[in-house]
């Protein structure tokens, strides 16, 4: 019973372009489609449903570690059709999932959205690119974008240390080794150890969240690679603190130093419902020129946005301009845009002056700039 019906909802899923799909008990099947949840017009779910659903694709090692600390992620495919990521955990005592679809074909820089300068930034032969923003915002997407741009544009050897594997990359001009935490490698900061001996030219880390992950990467951005990492931070200035804040304080000043010479940039990103269904990406981009790596190891991050601001003809965005930029091309609503904001109150002004017809003079000056 379990595995008939599984099919059955992951075809719905991947037939109509759905995100999410949340199995709990005592509803039906929910989705998640735009960025809305829907619930699916079949029977209500019972704990043995959910338990017939779960071990229908749940590999015996997670079944394990799902007894024993209530809880486990893996991936796995669905024929030729999609990936999915899979959380599932037990609630009330009972067992609910979250399977998050992953698209199986790479988008390019285009379809994204992407800013342009990513193109040049993926190219360097050195540093630390750092693509932020909180869960579902589309972080591994643009990643993935990345990774399939350098494999068909050039011959390196990548490492992409995930946890668990999304997007699944074949050899093209570059040759690319995934390595899943808990299957291939126990720990991120001991993937990105070994990683260093195994010649790379770019390490993607999946996911920075702690100290010894944070030191590890950074080594080996310094180190002579590349390397690509995701962090939960909505902008480029919280994502610098964020990293140096992780330190102990007696640490923070060589940190300041060491992320100075290696960082090359922060994407961060956010996704919102488009206007007449789908979604769209605003990004905030930090490229970090001479100045920028100064105010970090000067201890002025609070500088950082503004420096932003005045650094377009660096390719530089905030990410409430590409929000406002996007309203008013009438692609997203004005609660969706002020909800994702960084400065919502600031933002909000500026669009009420724009629906008055009064144009701030720094965005003709700027449209001016980008016009010529």
């Amino acid at each position: 019973m379990g595995t008939l019906l599984i099919d059955k909802l992951l075809q719905t899923v991947v037939s109509q372009g759905i995100s999410d799909l949340h199995i709990t008990v005592g509803q039906p099947p929910v989705v998640r489609l735009d960025g809305h949840l829907r619930r699916l017009e079949t029977k209500v779910l019972e704990p043995e449903d959910t338990v017939a659903l779960m071990k229908s694709i749940t590999p015996e090692r997670c079944q394990q570690e799902l007894q024993e600390v209530g809880g486990t992620d893996f991936g796995f495919a669905f024929g030729d059709a999609a990936r999915f990521r899979v959380a599932v955990f037990k609630q009330r005592g009972n067992i609910g999932m979250v399977l998050r679809q992953i698209p199986n074909k790479f988008l390019s820089f285009e379809q994204l959205g992407l800013p342009p300068v990513v193109r040049d930034l993926v190219m360097r032969t050195r540093g630390l690119f750092l693509v932020t923003g909180p869960t579902g915002s589309g972080k591994s997407t643009s990643l993935a974008s990345m990774i399939n741009y350098l494999n068909e544009t050039i011959d390196h050897h990548i490492i992409t240390i995930e946890d668990p594997i999304e997007f699944y990359h074949q050899h093209k001009k570059s040759t690319i080794n995934q390595r899943e935490i808990g299957v291939d490698v126990p720990s991120f900061p001991e993937a990105i150890r070994r990683a260093l001996r195994m010649d790379p030219d770019v390490i993607l880390v999946g996911e920075m969240r702690d100290l010894e992950t944070i030191e590890a990467a950074i080594t080996a951005a310094e180190t002579g690679h590349v390397v690509f990492g995701t962090l939960h931070t909505t902008s480029a200035e919280g994502t610098v603190n964020r990293i140096i804040d992780v330190f102990p304080t007696t640490q923070q000043e060589q940190i300041r130093v060491q992320l100075s010479t290696s960082i090359i940039g922060v994407l961060s990103q956010q996704l919102l419902p488009k206007k007449g269904g789908g979604r769209v990406a605003a990004f905030e981009m930090l490229v970090v020129t001479p100045a920028i790596a100064n105010l970090i190891r000067e201890n002025k991050t609070f500088r950082i946005t503004s420096s932003i601001q005045t650094g377009a003809k660096f390719g530089m965005q905030l990410l409430d301009d590409h929000l406002f930029d996007l309203w008013r091309k009438g692609l997203v609503d004005k609660d969706d845009v002020l909800m994702k904001a960084n400065k919502p109150d600031e933002l909000a002004q500026r669009i009420a002056k724009a629906e008055k017809g009064l144009f701030d003079d720094e965005q003709e000056t700027r449209e001016k700039a980008a016009a010529r």
